[in-house]
């Protein structure tokens, strides 16, 4: 059986990477008694915490941490009536943090995720891991049978153009899990037992054409290349679909990723999977998307961005029209969150201005 590290004793990383360039987000409905955990490797950065429900709860933080929290009230009162956009009662709000962060970095992870333990039962810095993942290149056109040939001992194999051996920048960082694996409700219902306990000392980039299901509980980004792209739609309260939050971001990240040339890896680092979800819970929140990701995968596999979209914002503004114009025909709701999507850029760019030169 997998089993969190004990990170006791292990002493505070005090030439933390990026500790001025970093935020870590984090959605929660509860006490954040799952940083003592994490105190070690992430005390030295800023936290910002995203309440989700009821704002009257007090939520109790570790002594010790930089933080700022903030609940829907916090939300209804920055972003006025384009706060509409930001998902209630669904972990979706965390990209509100995305939204108010002013750091370059952006690590976001779920409170029921633990430090996990390597091979050799060393506990496993997954923020560090991130930060090696962001600031090294990334090879999307061309995949490398020794997968991220940038780490130390593994190169370009034979056969490998060298005029890509140079990559590109790396944009997005997707970290995975040991224990409790990242399954849907059916899955979850069929194999309710199984725990991930393969730990594979790999990262590798997604390459240039293929989707992946993003997971948002162990993510981090390059905020400045990627960050407008990463919303995490309509979810939760009052919408008719749930778990499909960081899914969405991923395949609209994707798609603009591969628009802009930038990189996506993903392998370690890995976290602990504490607890699985009710599976019932889930299928009802599931429901529609099961059935809906079918006409989904193919529209975002089919989705051309124009050479007129230079930035995030713009490209992202195209992929919301065609999703209303493309996926409304499935279903109401897909032109509601079209209309989202836009009102997300709007809020982003009022809270984020950009410099002038």
């Amino acid at each position: 059986m997998v089993e969190p590290a004990n990170t006791v004793g292990i002493p505070l990383n005090h030439t933390a990477l990026l500790k001025d360039e970093l935020d870590i987000v984090i959605p929660t409905i509860r006490n954040l008694d799952f940083l003592e955990m994490w105190r070690p490797f992430l005390q030295p950065y800023h936290l910002i915490i995203v309440q989700d429900g009821d704002p009257s709860k007090t939520i109790a933080v570790p002594e010790g941490f930089d933080y700022e929290l903030y609940n829907r009230n916090d939300i209804n009162r920055i972003l006025g009536p384009k706060a509409s956009c930001i998902s209630f009662k669904d972990s979706a709000c965390r990209c509100f943090g995305y939204m108010v962060s002013k750091k370059k970095y952006i690590f976001t992870i779920d409170d029921d995720c633990f430090v996990a333990k390597d091979p050799s039962g060393k506990a496993v810095n997954a923020l560090e891991q991130h930060i090696k993942n962001l600031l090294c290149p990334s090879s999307p056109f061309f995949f490398n049978t020794l997968y991220d040939p940038y780490r130390e001992g593994a190169d370009f194999v034979r056969g490998y153009p060298f005029s890509l051996r140079e990559g590109v920048s790396t944009a997005v960082s997707h970290g995975l899990w040991l224990n409790i694996p990242d399954y849907d409700a059916p899955t979850q219902l069929v194999k309710p037992k199984e725990r991930n306990t393969r730990y594979v000392d790999a990262v590798m980039t997604i390459p240039k054409g293929t989707l992946f299901p993003m997971c948002g509980m162990n993510l981090a980004f390059d905020r400045d290349l990627i960050g407008p792209a990463m919303y995490f739609g309509l979810m939760g309260d009052g919408q008719p679909i749930g778990r499909y939050d960081d899914m969405w971001a991923g395949w609209c990240v994707k798609v603009i990723c591969d628009h802009l040339g930038l990189g996506v890896k993903t392998g370690l680092p890995y976290i602990y999977h504490s607890k699985a979800s009710n599976p019932f819970v889930n299928l009802k929140k599931e429901y529609k998307g099961i059935f809906w990701q079918e006409d989904i995968i193919p529209f975002f596999q089919s989705a051309k961005l124009s050479k007129e979209a230079v930035t995030v914002q713009q490209c992202y503004i195209e992929l919301s029209k065609m999703v209303k114009e493309k996926l409304s025909a499935i279903d109401p709701y897909f032109a509601k969150l079209a209309d989202a999507m836009v009102t997300w850029i709007e809020a982003w760019d009022e809270l984020n201005p950009a410099t002038k030169a």
